[in-house]
């Protein structure tokens, strides 16, 4: 297989789509190929993933599409939450006659595909959760919660330069300029509205994912970073045990955002699990 730098020389960007809904997305890769979905984190953008595509699209017919109000996505029309977005999922999945596929979802996404899987099985080929939360506990729910009222209130603005040191390593942050000013710009492009709403999904969500009933039975991949304090390795484990033959992997020393840190720390795992599925 080329490296991802490789491909990443040949690569060039596919052109933007818009479904019925206002929902961005691209397609990309060999029409054949078993399709994929990416689904970014809260308050980025389908850009997340530039650095992954090339590897990704030499063997998966890849759909890469923003959340609501997101990206170049319009706002939903009706109050977000996890099912709001699964239900974004299964209609791109229709409107591209794409069919069932493999999901790879960062942070919310980890909780979204989750909820695809609940609510759409028929839909699903296999879970990538990749930096997820899962149970939190009291206090941290508690946290969680307080900065998602933040976000409603005031703006996604308001718990940026908290959010970027719990992301990124020290290291990083003092080293690489470029990509946490990226990240703050998509956080920035997003509607205010749907990132608050988005951010109280995220806050509030996952008590509809623990223990699910019935329990997911789909190929899974669940996989964090060591140092990442809001999906936590335990958490991860705790995902990876709720469903039957799930495999965890912690990724070492990166935060949150270890995936655009490290992209070759993430890229290779998935293309391994993905390979037999």
């Amino acid at each position: 297989m080329m490296t991802c730098g490789i491909w990443a020389a040949i690569w060039t960007i596919p052109p933007v789509f818009k479904a019925a809904d206002g929902t961005a997305y691209r397609l990309d890769g060999p029409e054949d190929g078993p399709p994929l979905v990416l689904i970014h984190g809260l308050g980025l953008s389908s850009s997340l993933w530039q650095a992954h595509l090339p590897a990704l699209c030499a063997r998966y017919r890849v759909l890469n599409y923003d959340l609501y109000g997101h990206g170049q996505s319009c706002p939903a029309e009706r109050p977000l939450s996890l099912s709001v977005f699964a239900d974004q999922i299964a209609r791109l999945l229709e409107d591209t006659a794409l069919g069932p596929a493999h999901l790879i979802g960062f942070s919310i996404g980890g909780m979204i595909n989750r909820r695809v899987a609940m609510d759409h099985p028929h839909l699903v080929r296999s879970l990538a959760i990749l930096n997820s939360p899962h149970d939190r506990g009291a206090q941290m729910q508690q946290e969680v919660e307080a900065r998602a009222r933040k976000a409603l209130d005031q703006g996604a603005e308001a718990t940026l330069k908290a959010a970027l040191e719990r992301w990124f390593t020290p290291e990083f942050l003092a080293s690489n300029t470029d990509i946490p000013r990226q990240v703050a710009a998509w956080r920035m492009q997003a509607d205010r509205a749907s990132y608050g709403q988005s951010a109280w999904v995220l806050a509030h969500g996952v008590r509809e994912l623990i223990c699910p009933a019935p329990a997911l039975k789909v190929p899974s991949l669940v996989m964090t970073c060591a140092e990442d304090v809001g999906s936590t390795p335990q958490m991860s484990r705790d995902i990876a045990a709720e469903i039957a033959g799930a495999e965890c992997r912690i990724i070492p020393r990166f935060k949150h955002l270890g995936l655009l840190e490290s992209p070759e720390a993430f890229t290779q795992p998935l293309l391994d699990f993905l390979q037999p599925v």
